[in-house]
């Protein structure tokens, strides 16, 4: 068994000890980074009179899913470095307390008190306007004034999986490295054919390759920020960043392989919303 192949394994184990330093402080205490700025290029068919962060998965913003991830390990305090229509954003969490529940406005003493009258998120939210052009790299160092704990969580706007948020920390700080990426064993772009003497044995439709990929699901310490030079909002963090990372042997892979998908084609985002029944599953178990 690989270093890949045991990491999963690894972090279930620390997790669930019973008293687990591993996840001292409190979850609660973190920061979540989501990377929400960028204009999605390559997915313009829905992006372009919205951000691609607010993209409609199952009847709600993709970022509202991304959030509810790490709400249900405990996670409530998010930094979320908008960018690209990023008042659309902020309007969207402003509007929605009143758009989605019952409420009763009370302006019997002048004083205008709105009152929700279902239990909704209890969540912290930080908006930090990081520019329309700047890149992730940037985005990510702009954020550092707003990061006061050792460690923080990271991920990108547009992508879901059915990841245990405790496992990944848990396994973050048993190998003791400056940042821990989730890994995703990436699938073939194309149907693969087993061919012998000219005649196919076998065909797998986008069968799962040995290559690992970045899943986003990032636990980071603050010396990131060494590794970041904002250089005008131009440095990209999967670039000049990860590589001096690697070179250092400070990057830590964590394993998923449960569900995982990114929204990055049109043809992406139909696939999540025709088979949301089952996937809501995956990430929800069988609440909504």
């Amino acid at each position: 068994m690989n270093d890949y192949e045991s990491s999963k394994k690894v972090g279930k184990a620390y997790s669930e000890l019973e008293d687990n330093t591993l996840l001292q402080p409190e979850v609660k205490d973190l920061k979540v980074v989501i990377l929400c700025g960028g204009k999605g290029t390559r997915i313009k068919e829905m992006a372009e009179d919205n951000p691609k962060a607010l993209i409609s998965i199952g009847g709600r913003p993709i970022i509202w899913h991304i959030m509810n991830i790490y709400y249900s390990y405990g996670f409530n305090d998010f930094i979320l470095p908008i960018g690209y229509k990023g008042e659309k954003i902020k309007e969207h969490f402003i509007g929605n307390q009143w758009r989605n529940n019952d409420f009763v406005i009370d302006n019997r003493e002048n004083d205008f008190k709105i009152t929700i009258l279902q239990d909704s998120e209890k969540w912290r939210i930080t908006f930090i306007d990081t520019g329309e052009e700047t890149m992730t790299g940037s985005r990510i160092k702009w954020i550092e004034p707003y990061i006061k704990e050792k460690e923080f969580m990271l991920t990108y706007g547009d992508g879901l999986a059915d990841i245990n948020i405790n496992d990944l920390l848990a396994y973050h700080r048993h190998r003791c490295k400056i940042a821990t990426m989730t890994g995703i064993k990436s699938k073939s772009q194309y149907g693969m054919l087993e061919v012998c003497d000219g005649i196919a044995n076998k065909f797998v439709e986008k069968p799962e390759t040995d290559q690992i990929i970045n899943g986003g699901f990032f636990v980071l310490n603050k010396e990131i920020f060494d590794y970041i030079y904002d250089d005008e909002g131009k440095c990209i963090f999967e670039q000049e960043p990860l590589s001096k990372l690697v070179k250092d042997k400070q990057l830590a892979v964590y394993s998923h392989e449960g569900f995982w998908m990114a929204v990055d084609t049109y043809k992406d985002y139909l696939a999540l919303n025709e088979n949301w029944d089952s996937i809501k599953v995956k990430l929800y178990g069988n609440k909504d």
